[in-house]
């Protein structure tokens, strides 16, 4: 197989993501139309992606590697780009996803802010931005814009894995496409979100919307709505850990020099959010960010069953599956990966499931390398 990423890549499209990308950041061209599950089609879908080690000749070592809402493709460091990336630990040579054995190749989300097609990117029929003129998006299409990404590069995942949205998209792309893959790794990931986590992304919607800078969608570039961002990172930030940890990491321990200001804070950890969720309204596009957050709410994988999970779960083909949650997450809560778990064991696909008991709440994934890094290690070796 020719290799798919030549030296020489071209550099990011113009105009498609407002955002900084990594020097080592590609994007592919999926031409269209791109007809999404919602109703209506994109004339072109630009996907970004990044890669680390290299496809074996007979094509049969790609693992798919899916992100949560925010993250960009970025997931680990390379001679491209040497910054760390959202999961350094897991990707690379000797690591859980030996970069040795396996081509791993991360997408950044159709939808998202880092060089794919997005709320964000250029309206072709305008040349502005499509703002809220983007179509709805479903969990289905955001799954099927990275397989015909990997498609167009000339690529067929052996593995597709994710973790929470990316977790859900990975489930959509063995519903829609059941015959194509060998693994198939589930994170924290969820059949369809819980009334809680509804509710909770419906709130955080509504602070962005809320913000006058939100002008109905229509804010310029470069002017986001920080209020309402800032406010809703800081909510979704208490539900990604555990009160276990809050407690661990910051206590009551106070600031050394609070400001002024009435009702300013006073704590540590009114800072770490703070500081969190500035960075957090710089680095992602608000209507972005409303597109993915109601894709998740809107996946229900029953709509592959004929209104049952357990039947749609049937459909899945994989050789492998792991399914693994945390016991200290309540956003995507651990019956949710049992449900999937059992569903997947009853359709007749071997599972490895794990209740792992990290204190660190959802966003375990990302940083309990101990717990997480040897799980995947495994499964992955089952499918060598």
């Amino acid at each position: 197989m020719p290799d798919p990423h030549p030296a020489g890549s071209p550099p990011p499209l113009p105009g498609e993501s407002p955002f900084a990308l990594s020097p080592a950041t590609r994007q592919v061209v999926v031409e269209g139309p791109f007809r999404l599950r919602a109703g209506g089609a994109l004339p072109r879908v630009v996907v970004a992606y990044e890669t680390w080690g290299r496809p074996a000749a007979g094509g049969d070592n790609t693992v798919l590697l899916l992100t949560g809402l925010s993250p960009s493709a970025h997931a680990a460091s390379s001679e491209a780009d040497p910054a760390p990336g959202w999961w350094e630990a897991m990707v690379g040579p000797g690591r859980p996803l030996d970069t040795r054995r396996w081509h791993v190749v991360c997408v950044n989300h159709l939808g998202s802010c880092f060089g794919s097609t997005g709320p964000a990117s250029p309206n072709p029929s305008t040349g502005r931005p499509y703002r809220l003129d983007f179509p709805e998006l479903r969990v289905e299409d955001l799954a099927r814009a990275a397989r015909e990404a990997l498609r167009a590069l000339g690529l067929r995942p052996r593995v597709v894995l994710g973790a929470s949205l990316g977790g859900m998209a990975a489930l959509a792309y063995a519903l829609q496409f059941p015959e194509e893959l060998e693994g198939l790794g589930l994170i924290s990931a969820a059949a369809r979100a819980t009334p809680f986590a509804i509710a909770l992304r419906s709130l955080q919607r509504e602070l962005v919307r809320a913000d006058p800078a939100w002008r109905g969608g229509a804010y310029p570039l470069g002017r986001q709505p920080v209020t309402g961002l800032r406010l809703a990172r800081k909510l979704g930030l208490i539900s990604y850990r555990s009160a276990e940890e809050w407690q661990r990491r910051f206590g009551r321990e106070r600031l050394p020099h609070p400001p002024q200001e009435p009702f300013g804070p006073q704590f540590q950890v009114e800072a770490y959010m703070e500081r969190n969720a500035r960075r957090f309204a710089k680095a992602f596009d608000a209507n972005c960010y409303l597109y993915l957050s109601r894709a998740m709410d809107l996946f229900d994988a029953a709509e592959h069953g004929e209104g049952s999970v357990e039947q749609a779960l049937a459909r899945v083909r994989a050789r492998r599956c792991l399914v693994a949650g945390v016991r200290t997450d309540f956003l995507f809560p651990l019956h949710q990966q049992e449900e999937l778990a059992e569903g997947l064991r009853e359709g007749g696909t071997p599972v490895r499931f794990a209740a792992l008991d990290s204190v660190q709440g959802h966003d375990a994934f990302l940083v309990d390398e101990a717990r997480f890094g040897p799980l995947l290690r495994a499964f992955l070796e089952e499918l060598a």
